[in-house]
């Protein structure tokens, strides 16, 4: 009868070793794959904030010269080109604040994590009773 306690004590120790190799195994693919998702998002992010960097710089230099050019076509003060232009920015700018901050408050932040995360804590309070 001690030989087969002796068996079923290392099966059960083997049991608990292979669960605490198969999850530090996870653990590493994760931190793994997490750092490939960054590298990827950091190359992502960088070319997105040159793109965006060039394009105020172009936005910049239209917006410019379609100041100057309506003074120039229509012999009005050079101030109204600019103040039509600037008029026109402010307007687009309100709008596209309006629309953000209305996304931003409209939705729900991560809302499967979150409900998983709830429905885990409730099981394991359900565990514990």
């Amino acid at each position: 009868m001690s030989g087969y306690d002796q068996s079923i004590t290392d099966l059960l120790r083997n049991t608990f070793q292979d669960a605490q190799d198969l999850i530090r195994g996870e653990v590493a693919l994760a931190k793994a794959e997490l750092r490939q998702e960054v590298t990827r998002l950091r190359g992502g992010a960088t070319a997105l904030a040159v793109a965006a960097a060039a394009g105020l710089i172009a936005l910049i230099f239209l917006l410019t010269a379609a100041a100057w050019a309506i003074p120039a076509l229509t012999g009005w003060p050079a101030w109204t080109g600019f103040a039509i232009i600037g008029g026109l920015a402010l307007i687009a700018a309100i709008v596209a604040g309006v629309m953000g901050r209305s996304r931003l408050t409209a939705e729900r932040r991560m809302p499967l994590t979150m409900e998983t995360m709830k429905e885990n804590m409730r099981w394991t309070q359900a565990q514990r009773s």
